[in-house]
């Protein structure tokens, strides 16, 4: 096999030929063009390996704003790093205020309502809902980079809490224990954000598919809904398994007994009355207000409606209490020896990947909408440290809302400093507020997490996955399957499996073409997307479209010869002359170790068997000399 490099010991230069053509001998100097490319100087070991890390790990040069500075400075720098807040804070003035509190308020009516249901989705009492919503937006305002996401508990990780956590403790007869554990999941989850951005290996978090969480967050977003049947329902003796089947049988098994029709006709009026909001915000970007408001106005009239008929007597199952005041602080209550010490580490590092997964992409959204850079390790380093904190203060897991965290941007919140204004005003709710839940319906509850829920179906999402790529389609299906007819740890385990096997597949089983002229060009193009693409009698040409390594080298070499086979048989049949000449198209090869040079060599010895000559094409000039 002819090939374009050769190296020789002691020379500075290599002979390379560009272009090879079929009509010419293959004696370089009888070649049309040939030029000389430098030998690269050699590298030193170490200051491949430095590159390499400094690459990896530090690809944005975070330091590159301390060189130079005085130390004064430089200090100021480094509080701006951790304290985002010391560098926006600064140019603050009134009109960056007036939209953060318009969106603080607003988001804050929306935060409340949801708070408690999921808290229950947990299993937890509904005030360490509103503790979430109260300690950790502070910390996310002061170490966040984000300007517009929201944070707080939301449905996926508070369901993915609860079902893991009551596998463990039952919250019914063993409160105490079910919350130690839930504290204990909360700071090994924070721990393990502030690890991954600390020492910047937020890329890991990229190994969960774009499909295969628009999956899990489908099937999570069905069984979240199903879940809430029990209080839209009114029906008291429920199952806690969350698969569709155990969850409809329960349904259906106490329907003649266990259905309370005051509780279904508050719950479903109200439902429908989320859903017309939300259709007239989705409609009309103007009227943003009307679904962020929503929650809190059937929240007020549902109370308002059970307190003066006294539904509650007549089996509709109201809040009754939630614990008035600020949050306690629970850091004697977190695991650190015992047998829950290894259960909590493990709920909390799943839960809290799944919560960083969802805020960096919430994150990432909106700073692409208004044009400013978000640190996606920075980031992890304020979610980690925020949860810590919140462990120690009676919350559980909070991250970044999609619903709270897009009524926050129609709302036209210019800084973090909106959470600091929805801190404030749950403060005031636990304070003064919270008596004036007890008459609250838990079918209203209800109702607001099926419908803050519906949006995590992404319908489009999906058909476009089908469009576009099956195998991405099949790993969306199987992590929605996963969750919804077994349970929410077995989607989480399908998506993430199915995204390291695509991975696997895409490394050890690269893409390979065969070309074809275009007529009436001098273009090559893949035969299965162009089929006015034309062989060249007498030449095999065949595209490698990835790096050539260990893992895929054997592969590559055998689907070659593969082609080649299949094209002679298909020639002999035709009555049709044998092939000639093989042409591998390198251009789209990026590296190559030496595993895959050991491949190419046994490659051409193959062909010298079959007497058939092979050529490396590794620029784009072959279109030129390449012709039929």
């Amino acid at each position: 096999m002819n090939r374009d490099v050769t190296d020789e010991a002691g020379s500075k230069e290599m002979d390379t030929s560009t272009c090879m053509s079929p009509s010419h001998d293959h004696n370089p100097q009888n070649l049309p063009y040939v030029h000389k490319v430098g030998v690269p100087r050699r590298q030193n070991l170490l200051k491949q390996l430095t590159a390499s890390v400094k690459e990896t790990f530090f690809p944005g040069n975070p330091f590159r704003p301390f060189k130079g500075q005085s130390r004064l400075r430089k200090v100021v720098l480094a509080l701006q790093a951790v304290f985002p807040i010391v560098s926006w804070g600064k140019d603050y003035n009134l009109a960056r205020f007036k939209g953060d509190l318009i969106a603080g308020l607003t988001i804050a009516s929306l935060c409340i309502p949801q708070d408690i249901g999921y808290a229950k989705l947990a299993n937890l009492p509904p005030q360490n809902g509103l503790y979430t919503s109260f300690v950790p937006p502070l910390v996310y305002a002061f170490m966040g980079s984000s300007r517009d996401i929201a944070i707080g508990p939301v449905a996926v990780v508070s369901l993915l809490l609860g079902s893991l956590l009551q596998n463990e403790i039952d919250p019914v007869k063993d409160a105490l224990e079910y919350r130690r554990l839930a504290f204990t999941a909360t700071f090994f989850a924070g721990i393990t954000q502030f690890t991954l951005g600390f020492f910047r290996l937020g890329f890991l978090i990229d190994f969960l598919s774009h499909a295969a969480i628009v999956g899990f967050m489908g099937g999570a977003a069905i069984t979240i809904a199903l879940q809430q049947l029990k209080g839209l329902l009114g029906i008291s003796n429920f199952t806690r398994k969350t698969d569709i089947v155990s969850v409809m049988r329960s349904v259906w098994g106490t329907i003649h007994h266990g259905w309370n029709w005051q509780t279904m006709a508050i719950g479903i009026s109200f439902l429908a009355f989320l859903l017309l909001a939300k259709y007239i915000g989705k409609k009309n970007k103007k009227l943003f207000w009307v679904p962020a408001i929503a929650p809190m106005v059937c929240v007020i009239l549902s109370t308002f409606l059970v307190y003066i008929t006294h539904a509650d007597k007549h089996g509709v199952q109201i809040v009754r209490h939630i614990k008035k005041g600020i949050n306690p602080p629970s850091f004697k209550k977190i695991y650190f020896t015992g047998k829950y010490f290894g259960k909590g580490f493990r709920i909390g590092v799943l839960s809290g990947m799944i919560g960083l997964t969802e805020a960096i992409a919430i994150g990432r959204t909106f700073a692409a909408v208004k044009d400013y850079h978000l640190d996606g390790n920075k980031e992890m380093v304020a979610l980690g440290t925020m949860n810590v904190v919140g462990s120690m203060t009676s919350c559980y897991i909070a991250t970044g809302s999609f619903s709270r965290s897009a009524v926050n941007f129609m709302a036209g919140c210019n800084t973090a400093m909106s959470n600091i204004v929805m801190s404030c005003v749950v403060f005031l709710t636990l304070e003064f507020m919270t008596s004036l839940f007890k008459y609250t319906p838990n079918a209203i509850l209800a109702s607001i997490i099926i419908s803050a829920v519906v949006g995590l179906i992404d319908v489009e999402a999906v058909s476009l996955l089908w469009k576009i790529d099956k195998f991405d389609f099949v790993a969306c299906m199987g992590a929605f399957f996963g969750v919804v007819f077994v349970s929410v740890e077995i989607g989480l385990l399908i998506a993430v499996s199915i995204s390291f096997a695509k991975i696997l597949l895409q490394v050890t089983r690269p893409r390979t073409a065969l070309l074809g002229n275009l007529p009436g060009t001098a273009v090559y193009r893949n035969i299965l997307q162009y089929p006015e693409a034309q062989k060249v009698p007498g030449i095999l040409i065949v595209r490698v479209d990835s790096a050539i390594y260990f893992s895929n080298s054997n592969y590559i070499k055998e689907r070659i010869l593969r082609w080649l086979t299949d094209e002679e048989e298909q020639l002999k049949k035709k009555g049709l002359p044998a092939i000639q000449y093989l042409v591998v198209e390198m251009s789209p090869v990026t590296d190559i170790d030496t595993s895959g040079i050991h491949a190419f060599e046994e490659l051409y010895r193959s062909l010298q068997k079959r007497n058939v000559q092979g050529l490396l094409w590794l620029t784009s000039c072959m279109h030129q000399r390449l012709q039929p």
